[in-house]
């Protein structure tokens, strides 16, 4: 049994922390991990903080280190005690006074990090989910794009994944909560909005008893001048409507994008994960998107080394992989997670084919990517541009509505006018590299 540190004697929310436990005027940075979920709970947390009287600063002057952690997957973990251990020895040197550790390994593992990791301050978990208020947030974004959180935890209960248990109940926030930050943003200048959430296509169906992210979208536009791009990431491929296909569809402003993990193919797979679909209507899903969203990208994620996995399955995979030829994928290897359905499932698949199953189905990929790649040039793409780039004249980083922050690529744009961040350029595309694309302003 773990006994209780005398210093830690709970995992307090966030509120309770910073009221009872941090003199006003502190000095506090942030070291974000994983998604961007993660990130608007960042965002939240020092908006409460600054709120209070600290003052928010870069790493490098903070008084108060506070690390957001992941623990989604067992690298995900590791990169968070990793990143703890670091800030724990620049509290050892005297280069910081405090190290608090939130989010979801602080939720999931909050009495052993107490245990097993001396000199943390606090250990304050996920910070509570708001379906009403806007939360005035610190915004760690670039000021043309910004993430908005418009639920919080999973509708489904997949039988690999643990966020339903670190997070609790699936829970939605309000349209009219939803649409008071979006319209903030919209007169601060934003121009993307990235509206996300383990399942936005979930959205509403704890507040209104029906799957209401298509209202939400045209709710959005109604209110929006500055905002012209409006991203949809993390669906989930159970729950997305015709209504949904259709605003995707026919409005200007929601990007012909959305990111849409599938995860497997195989129907015994499916069933096994607990995804609620399977291989006939996933195939129907992708057919019917393409069909009426004929420009449109679609990002996905498939998950190799599920228990039960047979190679069979695996190659049932991968040919649906070179069949389909998705714009955007990824892949994982199962990580066997304490306390979800599938740590106990018989039929474990070791960690070498595991990985060799990642490097065949990346390596299938890889050539349909660079095909994709290729089909953009000579086309023209509105372009919006992030910043400059570093040590170059006229050059500039940009992204076309088919590439979200962070994870997909770059448009570099050749231009021989200055341009600054948040403007949107028509670019003839000239070149396509591996992940990105080169072209100049038209």
């Amino acid at each position: 049994m773990i006994k209780k540190r005398k210093d830690i004697d709970q995992v307090v929310t966030t509120a309770d922390f910073h009221k009872e436990r941090l003199s006003t005027g502190q000095k506090i940075g942030v070291i974000n991990l994983g998604c961007a979920r993660n990130l608007v709970d960042s965002q939240e947390i020092l908006g409460r903080l600054k709120k209070s009287g600290h003052r928010i600063v870069d790493m490098a002057h903070a008084d108060v280190a506070i690390v957001n952690t992941c623990s989604f997957v067992a690298d995900a973990k590791k990169e968070s005690i990793d990143t703890i251990i670091e800030l724990l020895e620049l509290k050892k040197q005297g280069k910081l006074k405090k190290v608090i550790v939130a989010g979801c390994l602080a939720q999931r593992y909050g009495k052993e990090l107490a245990e097993e990791l001396q000199g943390i301050d606090a250990i304050v978990g996920t910070p509570s989910f708001l379906k009403n208020d806007v939360v005035d947030q610190v915004y760690l974004t670039p000021k043309h794009f910004a993430y908005v959180k418009i639920c919080e935890s999973c509708y489904n209960r997949c039988s690999f994944c643990a966020i339903p248990g670190i997070k609790g109940k699936f829970s939605s926030r309000k349209i009219e909560s939803v649409l008071e930050e979006v319209k903030r943003l919209d007169k601060a200048g934003v121009k993307e909005i990235n509206l996300i959430g383990q399942d936005i296509t979930a959205y509403g169906v704890d507040l209104y008893r029906e799957k209401s992210l298509a209202r939400l979208l045209r709710e959005m536009v109604k209110v929006t001048d500055n905002i012209q791009w409006i991203r949809l990431l993390y669906a989930f491929p159970a729950h997305v409507t015709d209504d949904l296909i259709e605003v995707m569809a026919n409005e200007p402003k929601i990007c012909k994008y959305i990111d849409m993990p599938l995860q497997h193919i195989s129907d015994n797979l499916l069933l096994s994960m607990n995804r609620g679909i399977t291989t006939e209507k996933t195939k129907k899903l992708i057919n019917d998107m393409r069909q009426r969203i004929p420009a449109g990208s679609l990002r996905t994620t498939f998950i190799v080394g599920m228990p039960g996995e047979t190679e069979e399955n695996f190659e049932e995979l991968r040919q649906y992989v070179r069949e389909t030829r998705f714009e955007k994928m990824g892949v994982f290897v199962y990580s066997r997670e304490e306390g979800t359905e599938a740590f106990d499932m018989a039929g474990q698949v070791s960690e070498q084919i595991k990985k060799k199953r990642l490097n065949i189905l990346m390596r299938e990929q890889q050539s349909i990517s660079h095909d994709v790649q290729q089909s953009f040039v000579g086309r023209k793409l509105k372009v919006l541009i992030d910043e400059k780039e570093d040590g170059s004249e006229g050059i500039y980083l940009g992204r076309s509505e088919y590439d979200a922050p962070d994870v997909d690529g770059s448009v570099f744009v050749h231009t021989k006018r200055v341009l600054k961040s948040g403007d949107f350029v028509n670019v003839r595309i000239t070149d396509a590299l591996e992940y990105d694309l080169v072209g100049h302003e038209e």
